[in-house]
């Protein structure tokens, strides 16, 4: 099979994607405080950036004649990204901190995938996959300004199975 570990990493971003997608989501409903003005809208550009991500990587699964996962139930069964219940206990920066997990977990993601289509000499996923991790990382480094911290997107610590 052409591509074959690509193919499977493109699968689980499919998957991840659409979980993360669903934390942004939460974020933007169970934010509340001083910045909720400034930030709820916010999440709506963080969720139309990934739901963009997660466009490109399904269509360039379905290019490589890959299947990607469509139902939340395959979505559920293959996300590393774990569910959460809503709730308004959590702060906004324990919100921005969560956030900033999921977003290093992608990042991780990605890198591991432009080592796999680099192996697989897939050039133009490996194209998506430094792109999107360039996105990913940028965001990174404005949730960490925003809790006051140093981007931090060179460390070790992988963040998995959240």
């Amino acid at each position: 099979m052409k591509y074959g570990k690509t193919k499977d990493l493109l699968n689980q971003l499919v998957a991840d994607l659409s979980q993360f997608s669903v934390v942004i989501h939460q974020t933007h409903w169970y934010m509340r405080g001083p910045e909720f003005l400034t930030l709820h809208p916010l999440m709506d550009t963080f969720m139309d950036e990934i739901n963009a991500q997660l466009d490109v990587v399904s269509e360039r699964l379905i290019t490589l004649d890959g299947a990607p996962y469509s139902t939340l139930q395959e979505f559920a069964d293959n996300t590393a990204i774990k569910d959460e219940i809503g709730t308004y206990e959590r702060t906004i920066p324990e919100r921005m901190a969560k956030l900033v997990e999921g977003y290093r977990y992608l990042a991780d993601l990605y890198q591991e995938g432009i080592e796999i289509s680099g192996e697989e000499g897939d050039d133009c996923t490996q194209d998506i996959f430094i792109g999107f991790k360039t996105e990913v990382e940028k965001k990174i480094w404005m949730l960490q300004a925003k809790l006051g911290l140093a981007p931090d997107v060179a460390s070790d610590d992988s963040v998995k199975n959240l």
